[in-house]
């Protein structure tokens, strides 16, 4: 019998939508506060509490939202909301915290 939860550790999942104008700016939070990586997924597209977002006037890729999501310890996330937060209130934005199960790899088979 194999206990997969031996296998898993709880971590912080961080997601944050903003406009691609302060995506640099995030990201260098990001590196500040000592996150281990993350994912950047440009000109996304949705709804919000102020309306439909489009980038269907292709004017600027700055026009447009980023979507970043990244993972890391329940440590790292007060710091690293201090320092979002003035990010996303300058031109607005979101950012979510959940808690998540990271599954620890015991090997790679690929090699």
């Amino acid at each position: 019998f194999i206990n997969y939860f031996n296998f898993m550790h709880p971590i912080q999942r961080v997601e944050i939508i903003a406009t691609a104008a302060e995506k640099q700016q995030i990201l260098t939070c990001l590196d500040k506060v000592g996150v281990p990586g993350y994912t950047v997924i440009d000109r996304v597209t949705g709804k919000s509490s102020r309306g439909m977002v489009s980038d269907d006037f292709d004017l600027s890729a700055d026009l447009s939202n980023t979507y970043i999501i990244c993972f890391c310890s329940q440590d790292l996330i007060k710091p690293l909301v201090e320092k979002l937060r003035p990010i996303l209130n300058k031109f607005g934005g979101v950012c979510y915290v959940s808690e998540a199960m990271e599954i620890r790899s015991l090997k790679c088979v690929a090699s």
